[in-house]
């Protein structure tokens, strides 16, 4: 075989590849997100308890809800399902924040990542920047929304996290400018600031 054949074929090959799997000829930072997004897969599941609570949020008895050790790639513009959260004593954060054993006002911009996002605490105390409805605000990490663990007392008898969530006090909703029938889940995205 001449080597003009050998390079048409290799170049013939290269092509199909590309024409097969698209994502193997962009290298953009969009891509990569999309290529990590697919690798966080379940890492297990969690059983809810036998008996159930009276919540509308709380783990239903015999239910399954995966679990995940990982989250999305963050990026300049991470997407993400910002939950609320009360983070005051006998809300419904549950336990005090991981990062500093307390509990906060509902009227501080603080928030919780899905354990991946987390990262073992390596965000803790670091301020995140949330875009939503054409506004931004800086919100402080403070605490764990766990995706590993859930349905008992100190998480509030909640399943576990999904691994896309930011979890914010009433003050990020409110200089969000989100109100009313829009607070509960909202699509934003974030960064670390």
């Amino acid at each position: 075989m001449s080597s003009t054949s050998s390079l048409l074929l290799v170049l013939a090959l290269a092509g199909l590849l590309l024409v097969t799997f698209p994502s193997l000829g962009d290298s953009s930072p969009a891509s990569a997100a999309r290529h990590h997004v697919n690798k966080c897969h379940p890492s297990g599941r969690l059983q809810g308890p036998d008996t159930g609570h009276t919540c509308g949020e709380c783990c239903r008895p015999g239910h399954f809800y995966p679990t995940y050790r990982c989250s999305p790639l963050v990026t300049a513009q991470t997407k993400a399902i910002m939950t609320i959260n009360d983070f005051s004593e006998g809300g419904d954060g549950g336990g005090p924040s991981e990062c500093d054993g307390k509990y906060h006002s509902n009227s501080e911009r603080v928030v919780a990542l899905s354990t991946g996002w987390y990262h073992k605490g390596k965000r803790c105390h670091k301020h995140i920047r949330i875009n939503a409805r054409g506004r931004s605000v800086l919100a402080k990490v403070v605490d764990e929304c766990d995706s590993l663990h859930g349905c008992d007392d100190e998480h509030a008898h909640q399943p576990p996290c999904r691994p896309n969530i930011v979890d914010a006090s009433k003050a990020v909703w409110d200089a969000l400018g989100i109100h009313g029938d829009e607070v509960g889940e909202y699509d934003i995205t974030w960064s670390d600031a």
